[in-house]
């Protein structure tokens, strides 16, 4: 298992974090904080520009094909923003997830423009009674003709209020199944509201009888579970990698500090305390940088990787948020302030713990994978 980068990854690697040094400063990340969407157009375009809206897309629908483990350097680099996911929602889950349960015909009309960025997804999948399994999905797709109409609501969605389209898991009235509607952001009765509070660019998403043309079915009509499945299991990893890029800020930040900071007429960084805090940083920071590059390595080799990936998401959530809390020890009083920038981590950090599943619900798909308990 060579985990080492390769040139295209190297080059990959340096674009990224040229982009995040001159475009994704501190004070833009911050304006970014404040912002609905997540993201500014301008910034929004350079990405499309540089290609990493079609990385995770194959050439035939406009994308470059990389490997996941290409895609994953890239949202490393992002993560030790943080820039703002809308780049993940869209290029990477929203993708896979056309990938795994379009039609033929729907994946030529719909991929090309996702892309290119033209056409950005988010997917709402949770609700009020929160969590990432089928049982728990209870909003209602009601047949109306040949159409659908849609009343209830969505929680917990990352990147609505920048999405073009929204991709919505729903139940069929029947009860047969769960099918997935391609609904239009701004289309008459659907709402976006922003969640307040110490959360990053998550909103809730209210239709009120929405009609959605059947056309706007994704795919086939109760299949739709197993093809997001499908479409996770290769988003995941890259999602991690994100987590890593926010560990090693956390890590970068603290250890600055801790050199620069000085009490008793010495660094803090000397005081066995502060270095124990640090210490806890590595060791979140390695879990989740190899847990997921293993995970990586065996998607991009063909290997089993699902035991790998429900590890690695398990690995990367709980580091993350932990780095976080070991980097406020270290920082104390000036952590909490808005534009250090630490909480811009911490608020990340928060907002995609469950993003996918929490990690509780992985390790369950972990001793599912090992054989050991059923799916």
């Amino acid at each position: 298992m060579d985990l080492s980068l390769d040139d295209t990854q190297k080059l990959i690697q340096e674009s990224a974090r040229d982009f995040v040094r001159s475009d994704c400063n501190r004070d833009v990340l911050l304006a970014l904080d404040r912002k609905p969407g997540g993201m500014m157009d301008g910034l929004w375009q350079k990405m499309a520009g540089l290609g990493w809206t079609g990385m995770a897309l194959p050439e035939e629908f406009g994308g470059t094909g990389n490997s996941m483990t290409d895609v994953a350097v890239l949202f490393e680099e992002l993560g030790t923003g943080p820039v703002p996911l809308p780049l993940f929602s869209s290029a990477i889950l929203g993708a896979r997830t056309l990938l795994e349960t379009a039609t033929d015909a729907q994946k030529k009309a719909w991929l090309p423009e996702v892309a290119s960025g033209d056409r950005v997804l988010a997917l709402a999948v949770t609700e009020a009674q929160y969590g990432w399994r089928p049982e728990q999905i209870r909003l209602t797709a009601r047949k109306d003709g040949a159409d659908y109409r849609l009343t209830g609501s969505k929680l917990f969605v990352h990147d609505a209020a920048g999405a073009t389209d929204l991709l919505v898991l729903v139940r069929a009235e029947s009860g047969a199944g769960l099918s997935l509607l391609r609904v239009a952001a701004r289309a008459p009765g659907v709402a976006v509201r922003t969640l307040d509070g110490f959360l990053t660019g998550i909103s809730e998403v209210t239709f009120e009888d929405v009609r959605v043309a059947g056309d706007d079915l994704v795919g086939t009509a109760g299949r739709a579970w197993e093809g997001l499945r499908r479409a996770m299991l290769p988003a995941i990893p890259v999602l991690c990698a994100y987590k890593v890029g926010g560990c090693k800020a956390v890590f970068d930040m603290s250890v600055e500090y801790s050199r620069e900071r000085s009490q008793f007429g010495q660094p803090i960084g000397r005081f066995q305390r502060v270095q124990d805090h640090v210490i806890h940083i590595v060791n979140y920071l390695d879990a989740a940088r190899w847990t997921t590059y293993e995970a990586l390595w065996k998607l991009d080799s063909g290997v089993d990787a699902a035991c790998s990936v429900h590890m690695a998401k398990s690995v990367a959530s709980e580091s993350y948020m932990r780095a976080c809390d070991f980097g406020h020890e270290v920082h104390a009083g000036i952590g909490v302030v808005r534009e250090y920038g630490l909480t811009l981590h911490t608020k990340m950090s928060r907002s995609l713990y469950h993003l996918l599943g929490a990690p509780k619900l992985h390790r369950k798909y972990m001793e599912s994978a090992l054989g050991l308990v059923p799916a």
